[in-house]
């Protein structure tokens, strides 16, 4: 397996919450920026969505649109409609995670099935970086066989409900999110540099893989090179150029990185989790996360939810 595919395997969502919403207009939206990936499917409009950078954009039946970023945007029945609806709307819950949220109005109705989630995988969080902050699925549609078919399913599944529609769609998303992601990738160009240019490099790529799939591991800067099939220094120069940082310092963020999510959603301590991440102790694991991230494990600790609640201010 290419070390490209052996990462893009482990894609995988949780912490997901769906919501169907049937809004009559007039009806506006916010979302605020979460660390969470977001998407939104219109089965029928009207539907509008504004972000900072692209402004307003009108969604037609049948569009998907994906936030790898969870960046700040809003979605409307019009532009000119201000304010925030969903104080007026009526939200019940159909199952640990999904939601049916209801507005009524006086103009057309809009179905939409909106969703957030989190990538359990922490693979991925480099290459969810290099995204774009905003992915429309009809842009893709065309390099993927499998897209059209599957938002013509998911429309015919939002607009003709049955016993079990909330779950099927639900299903669908994950697939169609993976999907999307893959074929972003696939069509994201040849850099010669960046984390992309990296995995799919045959002696890089390895490495890659081999990190993020044990961060833990004693890794050195010798068997890191031996897993590249290169000579220490050749690979330490080779990493540097197309990653931009040394291997030591790449394997100390991701190390870290790992820890916020597992400090911030698993429970476990401190301690765990310095054992888990390779660290002798807890006050080596705690100094390393400070001159990294800036705060004390034990801050974020305290200060991060253990789940993800479901509301749909999402």
């Amino acid at each position: 397996m290419d070390a490209l595919s052996e990462v893009l395997q482990d894609f995988r969502l949780n912490g997901v919450n769906y919501g169907r919403c049937e809004l009559q207009h007039p009806w506006s939206i916010a979302f605020p920026h979460q660390q969470l990936l977001r998407f939104h499917f219109v089965s029928q409009g009207p539907c509008w969505i504004h972000t900072e950078a692209e402004g307003w954009q009108e969604l037609n039946d049948g569009d998907l649109v994906l936030l790898p970023q969870g960046i700040a945007h809003r979605l409307a029945s019009a532009p000119d409609v201000e304010g925030c609806s969903l104080e007026s709307c009526q939200i019940t819950r159909v199952g640990s995670n999904v939601c049916e949220v209801v507005r009524e109005g006086t103009g057309r109705t809009s179905t939409l099935f909106c969703g957030s989630m989190a990538l359990s995988a922490y693979a991925l969080n480099p290459l969810i970086a290099l995204m774009p902050p905003m992915i429309r699925g009809c842009d893709v549609a065309g390099n993927d066989p499998i897209i059209g078919p599957l938002l013509a399913a998911m429309t015919v599944e939002a607009s003709q409900p049955q016993m079990g529609s909330a779950t099927v769609l639900s299903r669908m998303a994950d697939l169609l999110a993976a999907r999307l992601i893959r074929c972003w990738v696939n069509c994201s160009g040849a850099s010669t540099t960046g984390w992309l240019a990296a995995i799919r490099d045959p002696h890089l790529g390895r490495v890659l893989a081999a990190m993020h799939r044990d961060p833990g591991h004693n890794w050195t800067l010798e068997r890191l090179a031996s897993v590249a099939g290169q000579s220490r220094s050749l690979f330490a120069e080779r990493f540097s150029t197309v990653l931009g940082e040394g291997a030591a310092r790449y394997l100390a963020r991701l190390r870290m990185q790992l820890a916020r999510e597992l400090l911030g959603q698993s429970g476990m301590s401190v301690a765990e989790v310095a054992s888990r991440l390779g660290y002798e102790s807890e006050a080596s694991f705690a100094r390393a996360f400070k001159r990294i991230t800036s705060v004390s494990p034990g801050v974020v600790r305290r200060t991060s939810s253990g789940r993800m609640d479901m509301d749909f201010g999402f």
